[in-house]
């Protein structure tokens, strides 16, 4: 726990004689190593920030894993003190957005295909991209006696997640650029594009209902267990590897009103963040368990061990990949070319990153004026 709340609490305090021991407890339940002297106070055990609770909405993929692993450990909730955390889980980014829209969620770790959709079909009134969580863990998996390369493609059924999702648009993007053709709303042409709930996915596959998928992790990585092999990793078509895969997104009215909130949400996610890359192998495990909580099983450890490698966590939205998804959308005929400007707002972020002593991270011209 910070210095500077140590001496607020030690102010309030009635009786002198008992600061050597409430000292002690406080320290007892800090985080990590000392914050520096002019971090940020953090929230206190108990100490409520401006709103009574903050309901965020995430994936059970391990592309979510900093929300799975700040809600497992408890790091998300220690940065919001007395604002208690609701949590809400979503097959797809479509969905998600719709909870976001009619108010059912505050916060969200989202997919960039329907951020953008969410913004642009808003006008731009009611989301903000406030951060980056994860880049990669997507992979076009296929049923290796049907398709051995790229071309085999033609004619099959692949699944992807749901209409107009962050893996539907590249898998659309990635089909157009083969020169095929396909509708995008119906799925149908040289490739059958078929949207399944990635819960049933690997059961459409056993079945022989399709011959593969573009799916996120830890999907692509059953449906390896159950025989598919990988035919591309995503992050090969990008540059550097890296691209966006999970988004920060908050309502513009819950960022309005409730600042303080926001910013200990960041900091939660961010020392989320670092706590994954620090210990793989414990945040590896706390994901999985997070995963058994929510569906009542955990993932194998064959599936776990090669989907986890492949997902790269970081604080940097990675903004100028959230362009080119969206150019992609616009060449697959979901989306009108938009105007993106203000969809992020990363100066919360940025005071949390200078706080730790780290650089900050553009938004590539797509910030608020």
């Amino acid at each position: 726990m910070p210095a500077t709340t140590r001496t607020t609490l030690r102010r309030g305090l009635a009786a002198a004689a008992a600061l050597p021991l409430l000292i002690g407890a406080l320290a007892s339940c800090g985080y990590g190593s000392e914050a520096k002297n002019d971090e940020k106070k953090v929230a206190a055990e108990g100490e409520k920030l401006s709103a009574d609770t903050v309901r965020l909405g995430y994936f059970p993929n391990l592309t979510h894993a900093t929300a799975l692993v700040g809600d497992q450990e408890g790091l998300l909730q220690k940065e919001l003190g007395g604002t208690k955390l609701v949590p809400t889980t979503f097959n797809a980014g479509p969905s998600e957005i719709e909870a976001l829209n009619a108010g059912s969620i505050d916060i969200g770790f989202i997919g960039p295909s329907p951020s953008i959709n969410g913004y642009v079909k808003t006008k731009g009134t009611n989301l903000r991209i406030v951060g980056g969580s994860a880049s990669g863990g997507v992979k076009l998996v296929v049923n290796p006696a049907k398709i051995k390369t790229p071309d085999d493609l033609k004619g099959k059924r692949i699944a992807t997640p749901q209409l107009g999702n962050t893996q539907d648009v590249a898998f659309l993007n990635w089909i157009s650029e083969k020169g095929w053709k396909v509708d995008a709303q119906s799925g149908k042409g040289d490739v059958s594009v078929v949207r399944t709930d990635n819960k049933v996915t690997p059961n459409a596959y056993a079945s022989g209902a399709i011959d593969g998928a573009w799916v996120p992790e830890p999907t692509a990585s059953k449906l390896v267990a159950d025989g598919a092999k990988v035919l591309l990793d995503e992050s090969d078509l990008w540059p550097g590897k890296k691209f966006v895969i999970t988004n920060i997104i908050v309502s513009q009215k819950f960022l309005s009103a409730h600042p303080d909130v926001v910013e200990a949400f960041l900091r939660g996610a961010v020392k989320t963040n670092e706590w994954i890359n620090a210990n793989p192998d414990k945040a590896k495990a706390s994901a999985n368990a997070k995963l058994k909580d929510l569906s009542g099983k955990a993932l194998g450890t064959k599936v776990i061990d090669a989907a986890w490698p492949s997902i790269q966590f970081t604080d940097d939205p990675l903004a100028a990949t959230l362009q080119a998804q969206a150019d992609h959308a616009v060449k697959a005929g979901l989306l009108e070319k938009p105007e993106l400007g203000g969809i992020y707002d990363l100066e919360p972020l940025n005071k949390v990153l200078k706080a730790a002593g780290r650089p900050e991270v553009s938004d590539a011209g797509l910030g608020v004026k």
